[in-house]
């Protein structure tokens, strides 16, 4: 049955309200880096913004119906925080961001400078939520989740309306899987509008719950998480987005982290971009299945690119 909580029609009211910074991002058949892998390689760019990445699709369409004056509380590895503070403080909403005691001190910053108050609490992601959570009751202050709020989903469904206007049939679109919200919306506009495309989910096999639980179709948390893909290392699934994922998601590949490190540095040398790891992993499922995507028309979503100065010199430093 086809999950019912992604609205296509809303997806569409999101094109007509979202920030402009956000949309209409580049995508393009990238030659040198499709032949490497013996395909039409389709690269869309979402890190040539404000926050340098998707996220502000979702967060900008939640911020346009949320009530005006009532604070927000939210949980975020990075990329979602700064989303929802640089919403948040065109608005006049007050922000608090839970993250991780380990989160990445750049993504940290740029949610501080955008306004927001941050709280580093908790070991990883799903434990700075629990926090989150937990502060928000009673407080008067609203909770939202990605991936569990659905404007968040359907936010990100506009890169699907977008890679829609490809000139070219897309047999596979390649899509990094964290909590949901992306390869949700974009899988449900894509399964009405295009059902042939196949979408696939991929996830750091050091981070493997929601495919996992979604091959299972039970719920499957880990006590731990063990990638460099921050932004998509998820230990306990949303139960709704997993939901979401039923009759959108036709297959799920999990990459480990010497292919994610390889596919940023391809990226970075054949397109000019750095991508974050999360970005990556869809061409990381490229390097690690070759034959099955040869001579396909494939598209993957580098969806973020924020990394510290350290992990510059790092991953794109000693080529």
């Amino acid at each position: 049955i086809m999950a019912d909580r992604v609205s296509t029609q809303r997806i569409d009211e999101a094109y007509r309200t979202i920030d402009p910074v956000f949309l209409r991002t580049p995508q393009y058949i990238n030659k040198s880096l499709g032949e490497l892998f013996s395909n039409r390689l389709i690269l869309k760019i979402e890190t040539l913004n404000p926050i340098r990445s998707f996220k502000g699709r979702g967060a900008d369409f939640l911020l346009s119906k949320a009530e005006k004056n009532r604070p927000i509380i939210c949980a975020s590895a990075g990329n979602f925080g700064q989303a929802m503070a640089y919403s948040c403080h065109k608005r006049g909403v007050q922000l608090t961001v839970y993250a991780s005691v380990h989160a990445n001190p750049l993504k940290i910053d740029r949610m501080k400078a955008f306004g927001a108050n941050v709280i580093l609490k908790g070991n990883d992601f799903d434990s700075a939520k629990l926090e989150a959570k937990h502060a928000a009751e009673g407080s008067g202050a609203r909770f939202v989740e990605d991936s569990l709020d659905i404007e968040t989903s359907e936010g990100a469904g506009t890169i699907g309306l977008e890679l829609l206007e490809f000139p070219e049939r897309i047999d596979v679109l390649l899509i990094a899987l964290g909590n949901g919200a992306m390869i949700n919306g974009i899988g449900k506009i894509f399964k009405e509008r295009s059902p042939h495309t196949r979408i696939v989910a991929v996830q750091a096999a050091g981070a493997p719950a929601m495919i996992e639980s979604w091959r299972t179709n039970t719920l499957v948390t880990h006590s731990t998480v063990n990638t460099i893909a921050d932004g998509i290392a998820v230990r306990i699934p949303v139960p709704e987005a997993l939901n979401d994922m039923q009759g959108v998601v036709d297959d799920a590949i999990l990459v480990d982290e010497n292919s994610i490190i390889k596919a940023m540095q391809l990226i970075h040398f054949h397109a000019g971009i750095v991508s974050e790891p999360s970005g990556a992993v869809g061409i990381a499922a490229l390097i690690e299945n070759i034959d099955q995507f040869k001579g396909r028309t494939v598209g993957t979503i580098i969806c973020g690119g924020n990394v510290t100065e350290q992990q510059l010199r790092s991953w794109f430093g000693g080529r």
